[in-house]
């Protein structure tokens, strides 16, 4: 269910074959053939600085399109009504991944805040902000609103946002940050079309990350991480 303030889309015109078939290619061309491109020939460069360029470059694709309504890029009105579903689901995570960390990984239970407190204090802060939030705007409110022709509003939507997040994450060289990913980006963009909340979105996104950082998994995932 969406939240009250919502209103419905301005119905578009329906695309033609050959536009979709466009879009497919352009989408598997930008979010799987340049990624592949980049886990190949920037080994160890950190994404960052490209997440904020196109982060920025979405805002403006999005605010340039006459149909994006524009509360979609935080609506913080909707966090309230999310909020218990996000925190109830991080709880049950937080345990699993303590228990997993502390069985298979012993070692690296809760590392980084043990041997690096300063690093994990300025992941905790800089992360939601420099990372986060621009792949919330690329991998939800953009490509929602950019492949909506070839995917639909519902399922397949969710499972190509999924499926794009996750395949990014090959550029940590490992299993587990794609899988890892693949489930966390079908949440979130569950999330995204259950809510059109980019704040909600990103806060829950936030939360799994540093528990990443702090349960000991960050490795897995940061390039910094030893």
């Amino acid at each position: 269910m969406l939240t009250d303030d919502l209103t419905p889309a301005t119905p578009r015109e329906l695309p033609s074959t050959a536009r979709r078939v466009g879009l497919a290619a352009e989408f598997l061309a930008l979010f799987f053939g340049v990624i592949a491109v980049f886990s190949v020939f920037a080994d160890g460069v950190s994404p960052i600085p490209f997440l904020v360029v196109l982060g920025v470059a979405s805002v403006v694709y999005l605010l340039r399109v006459g149909d994006f309504d524009r509360r979609d890029l935080w609506r913080a009105s909707a966090v309230r009504g999310q909020l218990r579903s996000i925190l109830g689901l991080w709880a049950v995570a937080c345990a699993v991944a303590v228990a997993g960390v502390a069985v298979f990984l012993p070692a690296d239970l809760f590392a980084m805040p043990r041997e690096e407190p300063l690093v994990w204090a300025i992941v905790a802060v800089g992360y939601p902000v420099l990372s986060v939030y621009p792949q919330e705007l690329i991998f939800r409110s953009f490509l929602f609103r950019r492949y909506a022709p070839v995917f639909g509003t519902g399922t397949g939507m969710i499972v190509a946002s999924a499926a794009a997040f996750g395949f990014a994450h090959i550029i940590f060289g490992n299993l587990f940050a794609v899988l890892a990913t693949t489930a966390g980006g079908a949440l979130f963009a569950w999330r995204y079309a259950r809510s059109r909340s980019l704040l909600a979105v990103s806060i829950e996104h936030g939360l799994y990350g540093f528990l990443l950082f702090t349960v000991g998994l960050g490795r897995f995932v940061y390039h910094g991480a030893a």
